[in-house]
């Protein structure tokens, strides 16, 4: 069985060792990007490989395009194969953030075409709550010549210039309620939101525990946001493209799949003051 949304703990410590299965912890903290790599050396799950966020899932910065911006498909593909991956093997991803993370590999791995990955419920915080075991030990894995095939599941900026107003195309942005409304921002230089943009805080995907919501509840959850637009109408954003995948995987669980990822996001949108900026509660 392939797993593509989500996995369970006890199902990832049923798999443990198996050669078929690979685990890669993509802990950070935009404030201390440095503090995953360190909790990955004090302890983590066995056979996990550690993600650095800001260098594997990343490509160049200009200055004006984002804090992430999404590396050249190729590029990515060569890390893939430095990380010893294969295609079919079944991925788990996990951070302790409740999937704001490990969320944007599991959007790149599908990005590649690898469908089999699945972010772990709940993390590495649940995993600990359980009671089960880490490691300090860190695995190697040969290289590979990892062939994906690159799917197109994003939008550039130009493209949302060129929808603002339209119908066809509706932006929702993950951020938090008051840095979406323009209040109290402290990472981009610019507070507010994208003009037409829905507000859908990726934290209301999850349970008090930091699970996901189940499949109904979330599928009305977005019915009440989206109205009668489809999946393919979505372009999800948010501060630089990485809890904006929080929000894809939330409509996948929920049955609506399709919807895009604007990988800029807010951080290269309010780079280039000539873009309208809208602040306040509403769209």
């Amino acid at each position: 069985m392939a797993y593509r949304t989500l996995i369970d703990t006890a199902t990832l410590a049923n798999n443990l060792g198996d050669p078929e299965w690979r685990i890669f912890d993509v802990r950070h903290d935009l404030m201390n990007p440095e503090i995953g790599r360190q909790q990955y050396a004090e302890g983590h799950i066995s056979g996990a490989s550690f993600v650095p966020l800001d260098v594997d899932l990343s490509g160049e910065k200009t200055g004006s395009n984002g804090r992430h911006p999404l590396p050249d498909a190729s590029d990515f593909m060569a890390t893939l194969g430095e990380w010893g991956l294969r295609p079919g093997q079944q991925v788990v991803v996990y951070d302790a953030s409740n999937g704001t993370y490990a969320g944007r590999l599991w959007w790149m791995l599908r990005w590649m075409g690898h469908y089999s990955v699945a972010v772990l419920d709940g993390g590495i915080t649940k995993w600990e709550k359980e009671g089960r075991p880490l490691t300090a030990e860190v695995p190697h894995y040969a290289p590979t010549t990892y062939k994906g095939a690159p799917r197109t599941m994003h939008v550039d900026v130009a493209f949302v210039e060129a929808n603002l107003g339209k119908s066809e195309v509706t932006v929702v942005d993950a951020r938090a309620a008051g840095r979406y409304a323009g209040i109290g921002e402290i990472i981009d230089p610019v507070g507010g939101h994208i003009p037409g943009a829905l507000n859908r805080p990726y934290t209301e995907n999850l349970n008090k525990d930091g699970t996901y919501k189940s499949p109904e509840v979330l599928a009305k959850e977005f019915a009440a946001l989206l109205g009668n637009r489809s999946p393919k109408q979505i372009v999800h954003q948010c501060g630089s493209g990485v809890s904006a995948c929080h929000n894809i995987l939330a409509m996948e669980i929920a049955g609506l799949a399709g919807s895009r990822l604007y990988p800029g996001s807010w951080s290269e949108w309010c780079q280039d003051p000539k873009r309208p900026v809208a602040t306040g509660s509403e769209p």
